[in-house]
Order: C-alpha cells, then sequence, then structure tokens
C-alpha cells in the first residue's frame, strides 16, 4: 500500500442489477484510516447497495459493479465474494437480519469469532462486553427476544469479533429511539477512538451522523451530489433545509430544496 493510498477508495463505481438496472452511477469516496464517514441520503439513493459493493454481498441480489474501481490499501476488491471481503478486515453490520434470533447473545458473539478456541473466544467475546456491558447481562437470552437497540448492540458487538478494520454500518438508527441512537453513535466513536477502526456509516439521520463523521458524502438517485467534512456539510444551506430540517423552523419536502450542485470529488 502506497502512503497516498486511504484504507477504502471507490473511484467512478458503476453497480447494475439484472443487468438492466443501474442503481450506483459513477461514485467516488474515500475512507481514511481511524477515520469516521458518513454517507447521507434518503431510501432509494444507492447507499446500502454502494455497502454491497464494497463488502461483497451484491451477488445475492443478482447485481454487479460494471465499472470502476474499488481498492482497500491499494489492491481492487470489486466483485469478490463476502468471504474473502471479510478476511481483509472489511465487515459489514447490515440494515437487517443482524443476529442469529434462534442463538443466545454469548453464541451470537462467538459465532464470528477468528480465533478458535476457548481462550480466543472468551478473550473476544469480553471485547463485545466491554463496549457493549448491557449484552454481559443478557448473555444467555435469546437474540429474537431482544429489543431493538440491543440487537443493534449485539450487532456490532458480533462485527468486532472479526477483528475488522474498516466497520460498513448500514442505518444505525433505524427503528430506535433518540435516546439509543445517540449512545450507539458515541460508542462507535469509542471504538474508533480505543480500537482504530475505520468506520464507513450509511444514514439517513444526518444530525447523528455528522456528530461523529470526520467527513461525509450526500448521496441522490446513485451520485454523489456532494461531499465534505462535517462543519462544512452541518453549515450547507441544502443539508440544513432538507436533512436538518432547519427551514425557517419547519422541515422542507425534498421537492423545495433545490437541486444540489455537483461538487469536485476530493479523491476522484
Amino acid at each position: 500500500m502506497s502512503t497516498a493510498d486511504p484504507l477504502l477508495k471507490l473511484e467512478k463505481v458503476e453497480v447494475v442489477y439484472h443487468r438492466v438496472v443501474t442503481a450506483v452511477q459513477g461514485i467516488s469516496l474515500a475512507v481514511g484510516e481511524k477515520q469516521i464517514v458518513a454517507l447521507l441520503g434518503t431510501n432509494g439513493a444507492g447507499k446500502t447497495t454502494t455497502l454491497r459493493a464494497i463488502s461483497g454481498f451484491l451477488g445475492i441480489d443478482d447485481a454487479r459493479v460494471t465499472d470502476g474501481t474499488i481498492r482497500h490499501k491499494g489492491e481492487p476488491i470489486a466483485n469478490r465474494p463476502p468471504h474473502e471481503i471479510a478476511t481483509r478486515g472489511i465487515v459489514l453490520v447490515p440494515e437487517r437480519d443482524k443476529v442469529f434470533p434462534n442463538l443466545t447473545v454469548a453464541e451470537n458473539l462467538i459465532a464470528n469469532v477468528r480465533r478458535r478456541g476457548s481462550a480466543g473466544e472468551r478473550q473476544s467475546a469480553g471485547l463485545g462486553y466491554e463496549y457493549f456491558p448491557q449484552l454481559a447481562k443478557l448473555r444467555h437470552r435469546k437474540a429474537g427476544l431482544l429489543s431493538g437497540g440491543e440487537r443493534q448492540m449485539l450487532a456490532i458487538g458480533t462485527a468486532l469479533m472479526c477483528a475488522p478494520e474498516l466497520l460498513l454500518v448500514d442505518e444505525l438508527s433505524l427503528g430506535l429511539a433518540p435516546l439509543v441512537v445517540e449512545e450507539l453513535a458515541g460508542r462507535l466513536r469509542d471504538i474508533r477512538d480505543r480500537l482504530g477502526i475505520a468506520i464507513l456509516l450509511v444514514e439517513q439521520n444526518a444530525p447523528v451522523a455528522l456528530t461523529i463523521a470526520d467527513h461525509g458524502y450526500v448521496m441522490e438517485n446513485g451520485r454523489i451530489v456532494l461531499d465534505g467534512d462535517r462543519e462544512r456539510l452541518a453549515g450547507h444551506q441544502d443539508i440544513q433545509e432538507f436533512y436538518l430540517g432547519q427551514a425557517g423552523g419547519a422541515r422542507r419536502s425534498y421537492r423545495d430544496v433545490r437541486q444540489y450542485r455537483r461538487s469536485r470529488r476530493w479523491y476522484g
């Protein structure tokens, strides 16, 4: 890896479903080492497809990266199988089906442990309990009986068992109460600060994402339309009006917000 290479770099990536439907159109983005990057956008913008393209899970939906490059530490990884991507240290926390509902919390935590054997399993599971102490009290409970917030904690804790250097987190806040979301966001920041794990966070909840992200990208209709550090995005008029709901004290509809001007890619 060149010293100039970011940890993850997408350049002009295109994703096509069923050989006819283009879902992602020429996007470029980058995640540096120990960096938290937010990918913002509404439903259908192409955010989840982007994470699946990175993590190798496009094939289950009959989709494929058809143009552009995805590189991890300078090495191309587009269209490689999920297990190969995971062994490189890129681990997905999906939007849905996050845990094994019929397994206990403890069983979920050790299911993905890289280092097999009782000592390795105990050490890795202890890491999950360290960042999510609530899980220690629930270790014998079936995951299907957990609350939404507890499932999200377990999903992130389970991902940590894979010894990642890059976490891909899809919709951290989906269906969760604001206080739970704030707590989870804080835990992600702690994981980055203490373990040095980079995070690519896909979110519709811009206020939460921009409290922890170092850099952000806004996605619309399969394209990146705006990017910048969190201060720039939080202060951008279009972001304030649409994503932060600060248009004269009331959230404006998407139609009322002018089209974002395409900005020059920092890593394009």
